[in-house]
């Protein structure tokens, strides 16, 4: 493990939130949509269900795209500016199966503010490990998910959402049989 289970698990979600952006149609679009989401991750929490707190999920959907490729500085900038709007006050807790870990919002706090200070916290330990190298995008040429790379070696290149590892995996054989065929094709001229 490369950070703790609630960090790891924090910046997953912060990953799958930006991916959400790129997916279309958006699952975000409706309240419906983030109640998925948030059921897929797993975040608990008090919802208001109303339409502002699907925009404030939005915004900190871009404001976390932005900061998933930042620089160091304008992250730190970015991690800082979250947790000071989210007004953070960082408080062990045990609930629903999950062992102490850190809470920065009480459960009843704006459900943005709450994945906004989960996010920060995250990236925060990210940039004290200085691991920044383990925020990417993927690398398929046709992708610019947002990538987490957990592995011990630091070699994961591609994204959970669309099959791209497997799609360059099949490329990289085509190109390989292709040329294999034009070999041996010459060879018996």
């Amino acid at each position: 493990m490369v950070f703790t289970y609630d960090t790891e698990m924090a910046l997953s979600t912060a990953a799958a939130l930006v991916n959400t952006g790129s997916q279309d149609p958006d699952p975000l679009a409706d309240d419906a949509g983030l109640t998925r989401f948030l059921a897929q991750e797993r975040f608990s929490g008090s919802r208001t269900h109303t339409p502002p707190e699907l925009e404030a999920v939005l915004r900190l959907r871009a404001e976390l795209t932005e900061l998933w490729t930042a620089g160091e500085e304008d992250l730190v900038d970015g991690i800082n500016r979250l947790l000071f709007t989210a007004s953070a006050l960082p408080q062990l807790v045990r609930h629903d199966g999950w062992d102490w870990h850190l809470h920065c919002t009480p459960p009843e706090a704006e459900l943005a503010d709450r994945m906004a200070t989960e996010a920060a916290m995250a990236l925060a330990d990210v940039v004290r490990a200085g691991e920044l190298a383990r925020l990417r995008t993927c690398a398929a040429p046709d992708c610019s998910n947002a990538v987490v790379d957990l592995s011990r070696n630091r070699s994961r290149r591609y994204c959970d959402t669309g099959n791209c590892g497997n799609r360059q995996h099949v490329r990289a054989y085509r190109r390989r049989l292709a040329s294999s065929a034009q070999v041996l094709g010459e060879q018996n001229k």
